[in-house]
């Protein structure tokens, strides 16, 4: 058994075993250690050209810098991050970074361009899923060498192959996947041409505050501070405990096994809400819960269909009932908070319009369905009331309940029917929510891009048009106007059933302060976390 004086001795390692980690939080938590309780059984990837979910996206927000980042005190806006300033061409296509001497790695060596260049440059050679967010630009495997490069060890050349919004291109640039990796220990650690993406999955090559030293799957995230970022961090390790079960977060809370949690239910808030010992951090969420309709099933491709599911959910009980505190009803698919959302909500539980929905579209009887959802809460609740309101017009839902990656996984592979998921804004631009709801330009397998719309096979050309022309609209209220416009017609036309919006909520225990969330995954960083 580990004591709680071998577990501090232990803390002056790199890393704890998965067996040290279980055993930490059976003890008062060290005061320079925090111990986090979170549902983190989504991670894929830590590499920031692989990585697409919300924890590994949180944590990499504390383990990379970006050229830029955006701004805390104004979420529309951006600011400098690894780029100390920059300039745009008149033409708006030549981005020029000057990056600040004072970034650096692990390893004791400062970020340079090139290691910004060839970040940049492995996201396009990669490819992998949230690779988009810089190929949309235009850069290919063969331009982006002469596109993306180091003109001096401080200075990065940045030329788009054809001018876009300038807010558009460095919100993309703010992303997870514009996080500067070491150009040198990645390459050292390459296996058959991949870029270290096998060994970036596990480990980081950052220059955030903190570095990633320990990972087990659906178990334990460690990272300890790096001590060369120049980043103040108040607390040298942050342990993140996979806990599926929010009684289980509780618990811990209480016993003072854990430091912060971040899944209870909304019961469990009421319960500690008149407790001194305990603070509540909330903040809305850019994330949404929705139902994704795969248009390769004949009955959800008809559009009647796809409006009498819309219709035939009671969305306020949902969230009255099922996610008070932590979710409220959204419909549309831009979350309140972006430029250009509409916060209006057209659809109601409409029993007998449903139906005759159904009828005009030849299924007066109903049909069977699966939809697949994630095991843990509040989606597992949300399925069952789901599953009772369709079962009132006649639709035969069976739940495929799995793990959140078990689920994120077969609908990037387009196997699921229905499926009950999230989707978080990947930038703080309107554009990340409209492209991935509405454009699918090519919807064959040798697709670029691979994102919401195409996993479920939805082609509208006017939609993909519209999201098209909004990116590289330069003019404002025109822009805003082309967001509104496409928020309607999804309303109308897309296969996907928008139910609510993400309030995060993350408990922090007694004497613990400094935690704040951010409306993004990117946008939380543990750095101030302290305990008294």
């Amino acid at each position: 058994m580990l004591t709680r004086r071998s577990l501090l001795a232990s803390t002056a390692v790199a890393g704890l075993s998965a067996h040290a980690v279980r055993t930490a939080a059976c003890a008062a938590t060290p005061r320079d250690v925090i111990v986090m309780a979170k549902q983190i059984d989504d991670i894929i990837s830590f590499d920031p050209a692989e990585s697409y979910e919300f924890s590994n996206g949180e944590v990499d927000a504390n383990v990379y810098r970006r050229l830029v980042a955006p701004d805390h005190a104004d979420n529309t806006k951006v600011t400098g991050d690894a780029a100390e300033s920059w300039t745009v061409s008149a033409d708006g296509k030549v981005f020029t970074f000057l990056l600040r001497p004072d970034a650096v790695f692990p390893s004791g060596k400062a970020v340079t361009a090139e290691d910004a260049a060839f970040s940049l440059q492995r996201v396009v050679k990669l490819n992998k899923t949230p690779g988009f967010i810089i190929t949309q630009f235009g850069f290919t495997r063969d331009n982006v060498d002469t596109l993306i490069k180091a003109t001096d060890a401080r200075t990065l050349h940045f030329e788009l192959p054809a001018a876009q919004s300038t807010s558009f291109v460095l919100f993309c640039l703010s992303a997870n996947v514009g996080s500067i990796v070491e150009k040198a220990t990645v390459l050292a650690n390459e296996v058959n041409g991949d870029l270290g993406n096998a060994w970036l999955k596990t480990h980081s090559a950052g220059a955030g505050g903190y570095q990633l030293t320990s990972y087990a799957a659906s178990d334990h995230v460690t990272i300890d501070v790096n001590p060369h970022s120049g980043i103040a961090t108040s607390s040298r390790r942050v342990v993140i405990r996979h806990v599926a079960d929010p009684s289980a977060q509780l618990l811990m809370l209480q016993k003072g096994d854990a430091d912060i949690v971040r899944n209870l239910t909304p019961d469990q808030l009421k319960t500690i809400g008149d407790n001194p010992d305990f603070h509540v951090t909330s903040s809305p969420q850019s994330s949404q819960i929705y139902i994704a309709l795969n248009q390769d099933v004949p009955e959800l491709a008809k559009p009647q269909v796809r409006q009498a599911l819309k219709w035939a959910i009671d969305y306020d009980a949902i969230a009255t009932n099922i996610t008070p505190n932590s979710y409220v009803v959204s419909q549309s698919i831009l979350p309140a908070g972006l430029p250009g959302a509409l916060t209006d909500k057209p659809f109601h539980r409409d029993v007998a319009k449903a139906r005759a929905l159904l009828a005009e579209a030849g299924l007066a009887d109903g049909f069977s369905v699966t939809m697949d959802c994630p095991s843990v809460q509040p989606y597992a609740d949300i399925a069952q009331a789901l599953q009772a309101d369709l079962a009132a017009i006649g639709v035969k839902v069976s739940l495929v309940v799995g793990d959140t990656k078990q689920v994120i996984t077969k609908t990037r592979a387009r196997q699921h029917q229905l499926a009950l998921l999230y989707w978080g804004t990947d930038y703080f631009d309107p554009n990340s929510n409209a492209q991935a709801f509405c454009a699918n330009p090519d919807d064959s397998d040798a697709s670029k891009l691979k994102i919401l719309a195409w996993r479920s096979h939805f082609v509208d050309k006017e939609l993909t048009g519209l999201a098209e022309a909004a990116a590289t609209e330069l003019d404002s209220a025109r822009r805003v106007a082309l967001y509104q416009r496409m928020q309607l017609l999804a309303q109308e036309r897309a296969p996907f059933v928008m139910l609510l919006q993400a309030i995060s909520n993350g408990v922090q225990g007694k004497g613990v302060s400094g935690f704040v969330i951010g409306p993004l995954p990117d946008y939380t960083k543990y750095y101030g976390i302290r305990k008294a």
